[in-house]
Formats: structure tokens, sequence, C-alpha cells
């Protein structure tokens, strides 16, 4: 069995399943560890509840060219009602919840 090296540690699990899932889409075997443990959040150290996407050495390169694709940002927009400035992400306006216009950040 091939080496492995720890390309990510984070205690979100949802976001390390997306990303667990994004990377094997890519052809990269990807070991999930610490998910048990979060049961355990409030009984054990915070420091033990992460979790850790493990890749083969062989893909390590790969997987964090990939990884550093999703975290590239995109223009920021402001909203057309209250004129507040919001991240590529938001849907949504996070000050007044009006919809997304056109109007774009670089």
């Amino acid at each position: 069995m091939e080496e492995r090296r720890c390309i990510l540690t984070d205690g979100n699990l949802l976001e390390a399943h997306t990303w667990k899932g994004l990377l094997e889409s890519s052809g990269i075997c990807v070991e999930l560890k610490g998910e048990a443990l979060l049961g355990g959040a409030g009984e054990l150290p915070v420091g033990v509840q992460n979790v850790e996407l493990w890749v083969k050495i062989s893909q390590y390169d790969l997987a964090c060219k990939q990884l550093a694709s999703i975290n590239s940002k995109g223009p920021q927009w402001a909203c057309v009602n209250c004129h507040e400035v919001n991240e590529s992400s938001f849907e949504l306006c996070w000050n007044c919840g009006s919809e997304q216009c056109v109007k774009k950040y670089p």
C-alpha cells in the first residue's frame, strides 16, 4: 500500500466531505480520518476532533491543485437595495436578503 500524506485538517465535516467528493471525482484516492470523533464534541479536546483528508503521496500535488481551484474567489457584488458589498458565494444579500444584482466588483 502506498504511503499517504495529510492534505487537509479541518473540523467542518460538511466541507471535508465536499472536498473529498471533488478530489474523488478527479480520480484521486482520498481517505477521511477523524469523522467518528466528532460525536465526542464537548467531551474530547478540540485538537482531537479534527477531520483530516489523506491522499496518496503520488497524487498529493494534483490534490493540492484541485483544492486551490475551489478556493479561488469570484468577484464581489453590490446589492441594488441596500448597496452592501457581498462575496461571490452569496446568492442573496447577507444584509437585507435581496437577490444578487448584475453589478460586480473585481
